[in-house]
C-alpha cells in the first residue's frame, strides 16, 4: 500500500514539475528526494532503484558534454536521415512574414495579454471622410445589374472616377501622391463597395493588393518609385500582375515563361536586356491595364550579367504598348462581371532596367511575391468574405422576418432558424478574424500563417452563408433581376475560393505545412542546424535547441493531461466572466495541439509532408484555435458584450466543436493505432465534451437579429446602405425597419383578429376592415397601406420581356446551319 502511495506522490510531483516547465535541476532534486522517500517508507527495492536510475539519468543529462555525446549527436544523425531538406522555394515561402499569435498557439501556453492588449481597429478622420465621400459616390454611380447583365464591362466614367479620386493608390505613400491608408481603411473601403459587385471591388482591390504598386514600394529602385508610384497613385497607370499560366497555377514556382539575357535594340541603341516569351491567363484588370507586372524565369546562358546561368523567378514591369505583347482579350468569369483576361508575349525585348528593383533583384521574384502575399492575402479576400457574410445576414434576417407563410414570419420556423443563426455566427467569426488580423498588420506584423488561415476559412464560411441565404430566400433568390441581392454573390463566391492559392491547396499543404515550421518555437531552427556541418558550435546549438524542444513537449503533455481531467483552472485577466471557461478551453486545446503536432512530426516524420489529409486536419486544429482567439479579442473590445453574447457564444461553441471533430478525424486516420489511442485518451479522457451550438442558443441568435439593435447594426455595418434604385439590399432592410416601427400597430390588428373582432384577411382589405371598425385611424391606415406596397415590392421577383433577355439572334449563317443541320 505504501508503495502505491509513493508512486502516486511521484506522479503528482513529476506532472506538476512538467506542467510548470520546471528546470532540470528541480527535476534532479525531486527524483533524489523520491528515491529517498521510497527507500524509507515503501521498502520496495524496485521502486527505489527506478527513482535512483531516473535521478542518475537526469544528473548525467544535465552535464552538457555527456548529453551531447550520448543523446544529441545520435539524434542529429538520425534526424538528418529522416527530415527532408528545405528547398530554396520552400525556405523563401516559410521565411515570408513573421510569427504572431500563431506562435503563441504553437507554444501550448498562449499569452492572452499579448493579444488582448493589442490596439483596437479604427479609422482616421481622413479615412472615414474618404468612405463617406468618394466611396459612397462610387456606390451611387454603380449599377451592378447592368454591369453584370447588360454591359458586361465597367463603364469608362466609373473607371475614370476611380482613377481620378485616388482609389488605386490607397497603399502608396503620400510623398508619391498616394493616400497612405492603413490596411484597416483599405478593408473598410472594399467592404463599403461590397454592394457594387466584384467588377468595381476588384478594380479597386487588386491594385492595392499583390501587384506592381506594393512590389515597387518594397523593392523598386528610387528611379522606378519616383516615376511609377505617382502615376499609379493618380490613375495615369492601371496595373495588373501576370503570374499564372496554362501549366503553372497553384505551383507558381514552375512557371515556364522565360527571359533570356541578351543584346538587343532599345530606343535606337544596342543594350543588354531580356528577350521574354510568356503566356499568362486569369489576369485581373489585364484588359484595361496600362502597366503589366510580369513574373518569369530569368536565364543568362552567356554570362552577360554574372556567373549565374539560371537566376530563377524574376519580376519586371512592362508598359502596355511594349512591342510583342498581346493584351486586351477577356475571359468570362463566373458570377459578377470583372475585367480579367490573358496576356501573351512573343520575343518581347526590354532593357534590364525593367526588372523591379534592378538587376540586383534578378532571381528574387518569388521571395518578393510571397512576402507581399503574406500581407495582401489577409486583407482583400477576407474582406470579400465579410462583405458576403454581412450582405447575407442583413438581407436574410430582414427577409425572413418580413416573409410570412401560414400566417407567421418564416424566421419563427425552426428549419429557418438553424441556417439563419449559422449565417450570423459565421459572419461574426469572419468579421472578427478579418479585423483583428488586419489590425496586427497595422501594428507591424506580417502574419503569413494567419493569412492562409483566413484565406481558406473566411471564404469557405462565406460560401456556407450564401448556401443558407439561398435556401431561406428560396424562389426570391433563384430568379435573377435587378432586385435580387443574393444570386450574383452566390455565383461569384468560387472566384474567392480559387484565387491567391486555391482553397484545396491552402488547407492541405499551407496552413499546417507552413505553420509547423514557421510558427513552431523550435522546428525551423532545428531544420536550419540539420543542414549545417558537424562542428562543435553546431552540436552545441543543436543540443540547446533539442533540449528546449524536449522540455516543451513534456510540458505540453503534462498540461494536456492535467487540464484534460479538469485539474487546472488557469487564471486569465478579463472582466467578462462568461468568457472565462472559453479561455480555459482554448488554453487546454492549445497545449493539446502543440503536443499532437510534435507527436505527428516525430511519429510520421518526412511522410507527413505527403499525407495531405492528416496535414489538413492538423491545420484545422490550428485554425479553430486562431479563429476562436480572434472572436475572443473582438468580444473583449465590444461596447455591447451582454447583448451580443448569444452570437459570440454560438461562434465559440461552433469552433470548439469543429476542433473536436477535426481531432477525432485525425486520430481515426492516424497510421499508428497505438499512438492514436494514447492521444485520444490524453485529449479527451472521458470522451468528447464539446457539442455544436444548441437549438435554444440558435433561437436566441435569431431573436437578436429580428430586431434593430446595436448588435445587428454592428455586425451588418460598413456596407453602403443608402436606399437607391441600384441598392435592393438597402431597400429590403428599410422595409424591415419600417415593419419594426409599425409593430405595435400590427400587433393591435392581429389581436383583434384572434379575438374575433376583425375578420381574417390580407393587405388592403384588412386595412379597410380595421379602419371601418374604428380599430385604427385614417393616418394609421395610410401607414399600413404604404407598408403593404413596400412589402409587396421586396417580396416580388423580376420578370422581363423576351427582347430584354436575348443578346444576339440566331439568324446568322453559322447558327442557322447548326440548328437546322
Amino acid at each position: 500500500m505504501m508503495t502505491l502511495i509513493v508512486i502516486a506522490i511521484a506522479i503528482v510531483v513529476l506532472m506538476t514539475l512538467a506542467y510548470r516547465g520546471s528546470s532540470a535541476a528541480a527535476l534532479s532534486i525531486s527524483l533524489a528526494l523520491l528515491a529517498l522517500v521510497s527507500s524509507l517508507l515503501s521498502g520496495n527495492t524496485l521502486t527505489t532503484w527506478v527513482f535512483t536510475a531516473l535521478f542518475a539519468i537526469s544528473l548525467l543529462t544535465s552535464i552538457p558534454s555527456i548529453r551531447r555525446s550520448l543523446f544529441t549527436k545520435p539524434a542529429l544523425t538520425v534526424m538528418r536521415k529522416v527530415m527532408p531538406p528545405l528547398s530554396d522555394t520552400e525556405r523563401e515561402a516559410i521565411d515570408a512574414g513573421n510569427v504572431w499569435w500563431d506562435g503563441e498557439l504553437f507554444s501550448g501556453k498562449p499569452n492572452w495579454q499579448r493579444l488582448i492588449s493589442g490596439s483596437k481597429p479604427g479609422l482616421s478622420d481622413e479615412e472615414q471622410a474618404f468612405i463617406d465621400g468618394p466611396v459612397s459616390e462610387l456606390c451611387r454611380m454603380t449599377d451592378k445589374w447592368k454591369i453584370n447583365h447588360h454591359w458586361n464591362k465597367i463603364p469608362d466614367p466609373i473607371i475614370n472616377f476611380v482613377c481620378r479620386n485616388g482609389f488605386l493608390g490607397m497603399i502608396i505613400p503620400k510623398k508619391y501622391g498616394g493616400l497612405a491608408f492603413s490596411p484597416v481603411a483599405q478593408s473598410e473601403v472594399l467592404l463599403h463597395l461590397g454592394n457594387t459587385g466584384g467588377g468595381v471591388s476588384y478594380l479597386v482591390g487588386v491594385p492595392n493588393s499583390l501587384g506592381p504598386g506594393e512590389l515597387l514600394i518594397k523593392y523598386g529602385t528610387e528611379e522606378q518609385k519616383n516615376y511609377y508610384l505617382p502615376r499609379l497613385a493618380n490613375g495615369q497607370e492601371i496595373p495588373c500582375f501576370a503570374l499564372t499560366g496554362p501549366t503553372a497555377g497553384s505551383d507558381a514556382t514552375s512557371i515556364p515563361d522565360t527571359g533570356i539575357v541578351c543584346e538587343g535594340e532599345w530606343a535606337g541603341e544596342k543594350v543588354i536586356g531580356m528577350r521574354l516569351n510568356f503566356s499568362k491567363r486569369y489576369i485581373t484588370l489585364a484588359p484595361i491595364a496600362t502597366l503589366v507586372g510580369l513574373a518569369f524565369r530569368l536565364k543568362d546562358p552567356d554570362g552577360l550579367i554574372g556567373d549565374i546561368q539560371d537566376y530563377g523567378i524574376t519580376c519586371a514591369l512592362l508598359p502596355r504598348e511594349t512591342k510583342g505583347m498581346q493584351i486586351g482579350r477577356r475571359h468570362l468569369p463566373i458570377g459578377d462581371s470583372f475585367l480579367n483576361g490573358p496576356i501573351v508575349g512573343v520575343d518581347v525585348f526590354v532593357p534590364l532596367s525593367f526588372i523591379i528593383g534592378g538587376v540586383e533583384m534578378a532571381g528574387k521574384g518569388w521571395r518578393m511575391l510571397v512576402n507581399c502575399l503574406s500581407v495582401g492575402r489577409a486583407v482583400t479576400l477576407p474582406t470579400t468574405a465579410v462583405a458576403v457574410g454581412k450582405r447575407a445576414l442583413l438581407g436574410t434576417s430582414a427577409y425572413a422576418n418580413l416573409r410570412k407563410q401560414f400566417g407567421v414570419s418564416i424566421d419563427q420556423f425552426e428549419g429557418i432558424q438553424k441556417p439563419l443563426a449559422r449565417i450570423a455566427g459565421l459572419t461574426y467569426i469572419i468579421n472578427a478574424s478579418r479585423l483583428q488580423t488586419i489590425q496586427s498588420i497595422v501594428d507591424g506584423n506580417k502574419p503569413s500563417v494567419p493569412s492562409a488561415i483566413l484565406k481558406y476559412h473566411t471564404t469557405e464560411m462565406a460560401r456556407q452563408c450564401l448556401l443558407d441565404a439561398m435556401d431561406i430566400h428560396a424562389g426570391k433568390a433563384v430568379i435573377k433581376g435587378p432586385n435580387n441581392y443574393i444570386a450574383d454573390m452566390y455565383e461569384s463566391i468560387p472566384v474567392a475560393i480559387t484565387v491567391e492559392g486555391a482553397n484545396i491547396l491552402t488547407r492541405n499543404l499551407m496552413i499546417f505545412g507552413q505553420g509547423a515550421i514557421r510558427s513552431h518555437p523550435y522546428v525551423l531552427q532545428e531544420m536550419a542546424l540539420l543542414q549545417k556541418g558537424d562542428g562543435d558550435d553546431v552540436v552545441a546549438e543543436f543540443d540547446q535547441t533539442l533540449a528546449a524542444h524536449v522540455g516543451y513537449t513534456i510540458t505540453n503533455f503534462a498540461r494536456s493531461v492535467i487540464m484534460g481531467v479538469g485539474l487546472s483552472r488557469e487564471a486569465t485577466v478579463t472582466d467578462i466572466t462568461h468568457l472565462l471557461p472559453y479561455y480555459r478551453h482554448f488554453n487546454r486545446l492549445s497545449s493539446l495541439f502543440a503536443l499532437t503536432a510534435d507527436v505527428a512530426m516525430l511519429n510520421l516524420n518526412a511522410k507527413l509532408k505527403f499525407m495531405e489529409m492528416l496535414s489538413a486536419r492538423l491545420g484545422d486544429l490550428l485554425s479553430m484555435l486562431y479563429l476562436g482567439s480572434m472572436v475572443i479579442k473582438q468580444h473583449e473590445e465590444s461596447d455591447n458584450t451582454d447583448e451580443e453574447w448569444p452570437v459570440v457564444k454560438w461562434a465559440l461553441d461552433y469552433l470548439l466543436y469543429q476542433y473536436q471533430v477535426a481531432f477525432d478525424e485525425l486520430l481515426a486516420n492516424w497510421p499508428n493505432r497505438w499512438v492514436a489511442a494514447v492521444l485520444k485518451r490524453i485529449g479527451f479522457p472521458i470522451g468528447g465534451r464539446f457539442v455544436a451550438p444548441k437549438d435554444k442558443l440558435e433561437k436566441e441568435v435569431v431573436r437578436l437579429f429580428a430586431d434593430d439593435n446595436d448588435t445587428r447594426r454592428a455586425l451588418t455595418g460598413g456596407l453602403f446602405m443608402e436606399v437607391t434604385a441600384n441598392n435592393p439590399l438597402a431597400e429590403v432592410n428599410q422595409v424591415f425597419l419600417e415593419s419594426l416601427a409599425l409593430r405595435p400597430l400590427m400587433k393591435r390588428v392581429a389581436t383583434a383578429i384572434r379575438s374575433g373582432k376583425l375578420a381574417k384577411s390580407q393587405g388592403a382589405a384588412l386595412v379597410d376592415s380595421a379602419l371601418d371598425s374604428n380599430l385604427i385611424t385614417a393616418q394609421e391606415a395610410d401607414q399600413l397601406r404604404q407598408f403593404d406596397r413596400h412589402l409587396m415590392t421586396i417580396t416580388a421577383v423580376d420578370d422581363f420581356d423576351e427582347s430584354e433577355l436575348i443578346r444576339t439572334t440566331y439568324d446568322n449563317k453559322d447558327d442557322l446551319q447548326l440548328i437546322t443541320g
